[in-house]
């Protein structure tokens, strides 16, 4: 009986408890790659993969640093309806002021009843603009005057009876100075002729009173008609009086 020859060390074995030498054979068959899931979430009926950095996020309580808040479509409106500017309105009031006749078949009220801020505010800063001559403090006197012109005229309508608010008395008053800026170009060049001069003058302060007061007095003053016309006279004279510097 011979001794037993040396043994065959095994394909493969253990050499400590934690490793295991496999051969190439075998691992082959062992082969493979490591991938992360795919999460996907259900999103109104479209599945979205997430990567692995969202997963872990939202794992961990942190999603609400992804959430994206939607576009509001009322962050998105134009500056103009922002701002509630309509220029076609403003252009119609404007040519109910410069054509006060009704024979021209404008609604006028349209003036006194839908009144805005920006229109008559613009007529204002323009006049006031025309009527620098090199004295810069004349515009916030014609702003004022407009203001407080407005806020006595509003007043004395109060008084007298009519339904009428100041947002209404500030519009038409503000709109009612189109006629000035109108004859100021004409008074620059007969400015020289004082008689022409003081003509054109009482032509634009009389368009300027009559659309204002043909919008602003109405029938529920019946025989008290002139006290309102006459402070809207003397108030575009005023405004006159401003352009020319007298």
């Amino acid at each position: 009986m011979q001794p037993p020859g040396p043994q065959q060390p095994p394909l493969y074995a253990p050499t400590n408890g934690d490793f295991t030498f496999v051969s190439s054979a075998d691992a082959e068959d062992l082969s493979g790659s490591i991938t992360t899931p795919d999460v996907k979430l259900n999103l109104g009926g479209e599945f979205i993969k997430e990567s692995t950095a969202t997963t872990f996020l939202r794992q961990r309580g942190y999603g609400w640093l992804l959430e994206v808040e939607d576009d509001d479509p009322e962050d998105n409106k134009p500056l103009l309806e922002e701002l509630d500017i309509d220029l076609k309105d403003i252009y119609y009031k404007i040519r109910c002021v410069l054509m006060p006749m009704p024979s021209l078949g404008f609604n006028r009220q349209v003036v006194r009843d839908n009144p805005d801020f920006w229109g008559p505010l613009a007529v204002v800063l323009f006049f006031s603009m025309i009527s620098l001559y090199g004295q810069f403090k004349v515009v916030s006197w014609i702003i004022t005057i407009w203001i407080f012109g407005s806020l006595t005229i509003f007043l004395l309508a109060r008084v007298l009876g009519g339904e009428v608010a100041y947002g209404q008395v500030l519009g038409v008053i503000g709109y009612s100075l189109l006629p000035l800026i109108v004859i100021a170009p004409v008074l620059l060049v007969v400015g020289s002729f004082e008689v022409v001069s003081t003509l054109i003058k009482l032509f634009g302060v009389f368009w300027a009173a009559y659309s204002a007061a043909s919008l602003l007095v109405g029938e529920e003053f019946k025989t008290k008609k002139p006290l309102l016309i006459y402070p809207i006279f003397l108030l575009y004279i005023y405004f006159l009086s401003l352009y020319t510097g007298v």
